[in-house]
């Protein structure tokens, strides 16, 4: 039997989601991932950098992921944050209608995951700056979540989300814990929190819904695949409240 192709559509300066994607999938040998980038340098509210996420550069690395024949093409990125989740929904039906192939997001799982779980208040951590944090904030809003906590790195250049410290996004949660939200968002597929989730949820005793893995529970999801055959990277997964 053919294993289950992921195709993930890849930011061109993350170098974060291939090896944490990598390191998820490596216990489930019935899943390969594979990626496709374009080009995405810095993160910002200027049109220049909005415009990085047009959907010609997307669709054109999504049908080269059609050509390795993959059985879900997934946008590994959180754009739809500060865009509106419109956007992500926008996407997945052109991918579908131009390749016939399944479509997810990361963002669009996340959703998926907190409303599942019933989570409407939310804290978020992310490396941007404050008005693309802000965006994201607004935009949570527009879709019934309510961001109670925040912290943020005030960071624009996409590659260097990827330096942000492990400590530093421990110390980001430790911050948001306090305030108890329902769970924390990770937001962000250049940071590398997924595998720090695990000690994170047993410290503090809250969901945290990291960008790479909701990016493959959305993945999986699609498939009908078995969810809870993915462990060590959350709650989201094993379905525990």
């Amino acid at each position: 039997m053919n294993p289950l192709r992921i195709g993930m559509l890849t930011p061109s300066s993350n170098t974060v989601l291939e090896p944490v994607t990598t390191q998820m999938l490596k216990d489930l040998p019935d899943v390969t991932a594979h990626f496709s980038r374009f080009r995405v340098t810095a993160i910002g509210l200027d049109a220049a950098l909005l415009n990085q996420f047009d959907d010609r550069p997307m669709m054109t690395a999504a049908e080269l992921l059609a050509d390795a024949k993959v059985d879900v093409v997934v946008w590994n990125g959180t754009s739809a944050g500060w865009l509106g989740l419109d956007s992500d929904r926008r996407l997945c039906e052109r991918i579908t209608q131009v390749t016939g192939i399944k479509a997810s997001t990361s963002v669009l799982a996340l959703f998926d995951v907190m409303r599942k779980r019933n989570e409407h208040r939310i804290g978020l951590a992310t490396p941007y700056t404050s008005d693309v944090q802000a965006a994201i904030i607004k935009s949570f809003a527009s879709e019934g979540v309510e961001v109670i906590c925040e912290r943020h790195q005030g960071i624009r250049d996409n590659f260097s989300f990827s330096q942000v410290r492990p400590e530093t996004i421990a110390e980001m949660i430790a911050d948001l814990a306090p305030a108890r939200p329902n769970s924390v968002a990770i937001f962000c597929t250049n940071l590398a929190g997924a595998p720090l989730v695990n000690q994170l949820e047993a410290a503090h005793g809250i969901a945290i819904h990291d960008s790479v893995a909701t990016s493959i529970y959305g993945a999986l999801a699609a498939l009908d695949y078995d969810l809870k055959r993915v462990q060590g990277f959350g709650r989201m997964f094993s379905g525990a409240s």
